[in-house]
């Protein structure tokens, strides 16, 4: 019986009605009206930049090369966030080159800079500038095209 009211008491201590969101002060559900906030807390996933350097800098800011493979006739859609439902960028053909250069915490998106195709057969492709190491961890701005595929149709075939 002690024991039991004991527990009873210590529970009801640490028992606190406040929402864990609001308590987040770099949240932005903080202090938003119960109704704003989806169950999902994400109705349409906003865009998420790809990030380089993740390897620290010795090494290239993307530690990968790929190709995309079983893309189907219309292409693999590259996303703007690792998210089924985000926006589609671009659709990417059979063969296409992509330097890897982070996962998604599940493992199911890959966040790749596209290798631009050359202009002419025989030509070097152009200088993403991921080649070379970064001096941290930071997101891709650079000229090529950036986004999130899924990794089950990214081959590797560098890195």
């Amino acid at each position: 019986m002690v024991r039991t009211l004991a527990l009873l008491l210590m529970l009801a201590a640490c028992s606190d009605r406040r929402e864990v969101l609001n308590e987040l002060p770099n949240s932005t559900l903080a202090d938003a009206p119960r109704a704003e906030v989806s169950e999902s807390r994400m109705d349409t996933p906003a865009a998420r930049p790809v990030t380089i350097g993740e390897d620290g800098p010795r090494l290239d800011a993307c530690g990968g090369l790929g190709q995309v493979s079983r893309s189907g006739a219309g292409g693999l859609p590259l996303l703007a966030a690792p998210f089924a439902d985000a926006k589609v960028i671009a659709q990417l053909p059979e063969g296409q080159r992509a330097y890897i250069c982070t996962r998604s915490l599940d493992q199911k998106w890959l966040g790749v800079v596209v290798q631009p195709t050359p202009a002419q057969e025989g030509e070097p492709a152009g200088d993403c500038g991921v080649s070379s190491p970064v001096d941290r961890k930071q997101p891709y701005d650079g000229p090529c095209v950036s986004g999130w595929l899924a990794s089950p149709y990214m081959r590797l075939i560098g890195g």
